[in-house]
């Protein structure tokens, strides 16, 4: 159970909400709330302490696209580039599983979730690229069959051009298997199962630095310390602010929303230039975010916020190729903090005897962000 030091916290606060806690779980995110319903799912009368230092979970699970995706053919033709095969089409696998987890534990109608599929764009400058799709797209269905079980998982879809209204984009590819889903529901369902299942979430709780000793790890805050018997930390691309040897780095995009288009056609979430851009349709508005492989140091940052030269790049995108000579506003900017690092598969194993991670979704935190949360809920109750 929690125990504390050098705490000005009052009697009634160590007394009624900060103790009693064998296990603290840092991070409200999908990852983060994923392994506490998986923990009270697997051992029910296990007292679950969730800590997030911001009002919200604000490093990538509130404040991506919405994305149900795990992977476009540029991108996993690039990870095959420089990774095993069988590596990637096993974090393929674990994408796609990911998203049925994350279904099933929200409901399709709650999260609205919408089976439109995924479509990479490729301009007229990328024929060549297109073409390598093109030859690879028979293996890539084969690869895709036991995992979606579909056996065209990935089609060509040119006929669709026209009604996007599209500026200079040749071809289109399509992923059957891809949806979206609306991020702030998702987010707000998964808060409510938690607490539905009595899972406590304190907010502002800013953990300064982490201590494991042999019977479990102390977190030290502003205010004072406290010690559980387990730890799981889930803060994503912030976790090397606590561990800053942990392979993982931050990885900021950022985002844009306009205002509302009338009769906007795009239907479906996109993909450009690898999976680095994207953007989607969200209430007849366009999200369109990413481009930090313009600017990859510049970007590698915990700090929110945006850049002239990445605003610009985004909003040339959005009027020369998206919505060519049709007047818009953006409405608002914004930008997330990802966690990635030279492999894209998540890192999720204990640390220290009493200390997990559960990190490094390298972007594809809402496909895979509760099948991680599973596995370390599965791992903090085997040590």
């Amino acid at each position: 159970m929690a125990s504390f030091k050098n705490a000005p916290w009052s009697y009634w606060e160590l007394e009624s909400l900060l103790s009693g806690y064998p296990v603290a779980i840092l991070g409200s995110g999908i990852v983060g709330l994923s392994t506490a319903i998986f923990l009270k799912r697997m051992q029910p009368d296990l007292p679950v302490l969730v800590l997030e230092r911001g009002p919200l979970p604000t490093g990538a699970s509130t404040r991506n696209a919405g994305f149900a995706c795990f992977g476009s053919m540029t991108e996993l033709l690039d990870d095959l580039s420089h990774q095993p095969a069988d590596a990637v089409w096993s974090l393929v696998e674990r994408r796609y599983r990911g998203l049925q987890r994350l279904r099933g534990l929200i409901g399709d109608t709650r999260m609205r979730y919408e089976p439109l599929g995924g479509y990479e764009v490729f301009p007229s400058s990328e024929e060549a690229i297109f073409q390598t799709c093109l030859e690879a797209l028979p293996a890539f269905n084969r690869q895709m069959q036991p995992i979606t079980g579909r056996t065209d998982t990935f089609q060509i879809a040119d006929a669709h051009i026209s009604r996007f209204g599209f500026q200079s984009v040749r071809h289109l590819i399509k992923n059957t298997g891809e949806g979206q889903i609306h991020t702030g529901e998702t987010l707000a369902a998964l808060l409510a199962l938690a607490r539905q299942m009595h899972i406590e979430i304190l907010n502002g709780m800013d953990v300064h630095a982490i201590d494991p000793d042999a019977s479990g790890v102390w977190l030290h805050f502003e205010q004072g310390s406290l010690h559980f018997e387990k730890v799981l930390i889930a803060t994503n691309g912030m976790a090397q602010q606590l561990l800053p040897e942990l392979e993982v780095e931050p990885a900021r995009n950022q985002v844009l929303i306009t205002q509302p288009i009338p009769n906007l056609p795009l239907q479906g979430s996109f993909h450009y230039d690898k999976g680095y851009i994207y953007f989607r349709n969200i209430d007849q508005r366009v999200l369109l975010g990413g481009a930090r492989n313009s600017a990859f140091e510049e970007e590698r940052t915990d700090l929110f916020g945006t850049t002239t030269a990445i605003q610009q790049t985004l909003l040339n995108l959005l009027k020369e190729v998206i919505l060519p000579g049709v007047p818009v506003e953006v409405d608002r900017w914004w930008s997330g903090i990802m966690g990635v690092g030279e492999s894209k598969s998540p890192i999720v194993r204990m640390l220290h005897p009493h200390l997990g991670v559960a990190v490094r979704m390298g972007g594809m935190g809402v496909a895979i962000g509760s099948l991680v949360g599973e596995e370390a809920a599965q791992m903090l109750l085997q040590n």
